[in-house]
């Protein structure tokens, strides 16, 4: 689990605590989750489009023992406190939570945000974490991608392949 970086940053029981607060406050609590490496025009539209959904923006941040799970042996490019670090920076992230799983399925289970959102490459059914969501009241979102932009594609841009 990285050190704490920034305020953002938050481990589960104090970003729980942090969400009582704002749900009494009357704020909507929408979630969504991902790798964030190398952070393109592409992941900035889609957080603000997220954040657009609701009043508090959570992102779930695979862990590098994750991601090289799900993307292999040669990803993350940059590690998981320096993909919070560049997150933290975004007006349109309110709060981080760094997960070890393959999926946010358990950690969405815990927070319960009013709205799950993902990309529109996701099918609704698959959305981890989304039956959940939907059980306790909540909805899911799916959010239009920058098409030809993704990290894979820059990766293969740098790499000239």
């Amino acid at each position: 689990m990285p050190q704490r970086n920034s305020p953002k940053l938050l481990p589960l029981p104090a970003l729980r605590r942090r969400l009582v607060a704002e749900r009494r406050a009357g704020r909507r609590i929408v979630f969504t989750n991902g790798v964030f490496d190398l952070l393109h025009p592409g992941h900035v539209r889609y957080l603000a489009a997220a954040r657009a959904l609701g009043d508090a923006l959570v992102v779930g941040l695979n862990s590098d023992d994750s991601v090289r799970r799900l993307k292999g042996p040669d990803r993350p490019i940059l590690r998981c406190l320096e993909r919070a670090e560049v997150l933290a920076g975004l007006a349109a992230v309110d709060h981080l939570i760094v997960f070890d799983e393959d999926t946010p399925r358990g950690l969405i289970a815990a927070l319960l945000p009013d709205v799950l959102v993902k990309g529109a490459d996701w099918a609704a059914d698959d959305i981890a974490g989304g039956d959940e969501v939907r059980a306790a009241g909540g909805r899911v979102e799916r959010i239009d991608l920058v098409p030809g932009v993704s990290t894979t594609e820059l990766i293969r841009r740098l790499r000239g392949t």
